[in-house]
């Protein structure tokens, strides 16, 4: 349901309208019984949607698949030009923006039919649009749900297993639903923390460290008896332990910085180095984060010439510091 209307609400924007009336086929993530005699039960969410901007919804009749020819045409042209070879992109909505971009392009050629250009038809069509509403529609899904006894929920039928904070154990939990996104919020709807929407039947899990890392930071001692410790990836565990404990908490709080910066990843790489180097203090940890993320390159060691001195002989004169400390001048 958030992919299909952020796709509607989307074109709706682009084309900077809604049309009067749109066609569907009988997905079930509109209709939810069809009735005899051309009724259609939808779903709630849809026709809030529907009411929101103020568009007719028609619908195709029942296991008539010839009536959409025309626009299964278009997605195999859309397929074919648009999408081979496959593309690669970091962002999906980012790519979505950019493909609007490329079929107002692709509209510029002539109508297979009439003697103008898509792009030119399509002027004429804009005039009879209905105007976006003032505030658009929310598409994003707001429940809640009782997290674990390790600050986790599960979605998609127990499928998908996201991270909360320690401090959400067994508690109600909010959350927010984009189709890109799971935005996890407290009890006043202030954002927790925030996930990648997981997709697919196959079980999957998303873990934020920083909410986790934070919380343990501040108790050092319960790290072992708090049930993160066995979260953990070994690596970290082994760093951990070969810690002292007096090093223990502001270590846990780097961690967490970087985590929070740059991503869990990142701190993990990081505390690899610091197996590597034996090093076990936070300082430390944040110069080999900085030689890892910063574009400092390691320099290599001084080599030892004949014209550097093994030894520089230092004779500092007492008198000068006496008598800066008792406030006179010193001797040049």
């Amino acid at each position: 349901m958030e992919c299909l209307l952020e796709g509607m609400k989307a074109i709706f924007e682009h084309l900077g309208g809604v049309p009067k009336e749109i066609w569907y086929d009988n997905t079930k993530t509109i209709v939810t019984k069809i009735i005899k005699g051309g009724g259609r039960d939808l779903t709630e969410r849809f026709q809030r949607f529907q009411a929101h901007y103020g568009f007719k919804a028609i619908f195709m009749n029942g296991e008539s698949g010839w009536e959409k020819g025309n626009v299964e045409n278009k997605v195999g042209y859309g397929r074919r030009n648009l999408l081979v070879p496959v593309p690669r992109f970091v962002k999906l909505a980012d790519y979505n923006k950019q493909l609007l971009i490329e079929c107002d392009g692709d509209s510029n050629r002539d109508h297979y039919r009439y003697n103008e250009t898509i792009a030119e038809l399509l002027e004429v069509e804009k005039k009879h649009l209905l105007p976006l509403p003032a505030i658009p529609f929310d598409t994003a899904r707001y429940s809640s749900i009782v997290a674990n006894n390790w600050g986790k929920f599960y979605l998609h039928k127990g499928m998908h297993e996201y991270s909360a904070s320690p401090s959400c154990a067994g508690k109600t939990v909010n959350y927010k639903l984009t189709s890109s996104q799971v935005i996890v919020m407290d009890e006043n709807m202030k954002s927790i923390v925030s996930h990648r929407r997981l997709y697919g039947d196959t079980k999957q899990q998303s873990m934020n460290w920083f909410p986790y890392l934070k919380y343990i930071a501040l108790k050092p001692r319960s790290l072992r008896n708090s049930g993160i410790y066995d979260m953990m990836p070994k690596q970290m565990q082994l760093y951990l332990d070969s810690c002292q404990n007096s090093e223990r908490g502001q270590i846990l709080k780097v961690l967490s910085e970087l985590t929070d910066r740059s991503g869990f990843d990142s701190a993990l790489n990081t505390v690899n180095q610091a197996i590597i180097y034996q090093a076990t203090n936070a300082d430390s940890l944040q110069g080999l984060y900085r030689r890892l993320y910063s574009d400092i390159p390691e320099l290599p060691p001084l080599p030892i010439t004949s014209s550097i001195p093994k030894v520089i002989p230092i004779r500092p004169n007492l008198a000068d510091y006496d008598a800066a400390l008792k406030g006179g001048v010193a001797r040049g």
